[in-house]
């Protein structure tokens, strides 16, 4: 099992080895968006691995691509939805601003519980 922490939301998980951030961040609860349906067609699943990037699998040229065009890509931005976790351990993700407006968007019904993790209500 590996861990994934989420701390601008105060969330953490544990997921199996082979599970996308994405696949965690819905275990967790976290407010992660994903417009395209997880198949590496947006940029809306942005995150920043702030720890344990060696975890993961390595960025593909599909990854690389669409992360071009994303809002405030840095050298920790990854897609959740091609963000493998191939080892056990802990890594440590913050959301992008650009994919938690996506959750808001996508998931009204539970916009304010989302605000809340990010302490906006």
């Amino acid at each position: 099992m590996a861990k994934v922490r989420y701390p601008r939301e105060g969330l953490e998980v544990e997921v199996p080895v082979g599970a996308t951030l994405l696949e965690a961040s819905d275990a967790a609860g976290a407010p992660h968006g994903d417009h395209c349906g997880r198949v590496c067609g947006c940029s809306t699943c942005h995150v920043y691995v702030l720890a344990g990037a060696a975890l993961l699998s390595p960025m593909e040229r599909d990854e690389d691509s669409l992360l071009g065009g994303a809002i405030d890509r840095k050298a920790s931005s990854r897609l959740g939805c091609q963000a493998v976790i191939e080892a056990e351990g802990e890594v440590v993700v913050e959301i992008t601003d650009e994919s938690f407006e996506t959750y808001l968007d996508e998931h009204e019904e539970d916009a304010e519980r989302a605000l809340a993790l990010r302490g906006l209500v």
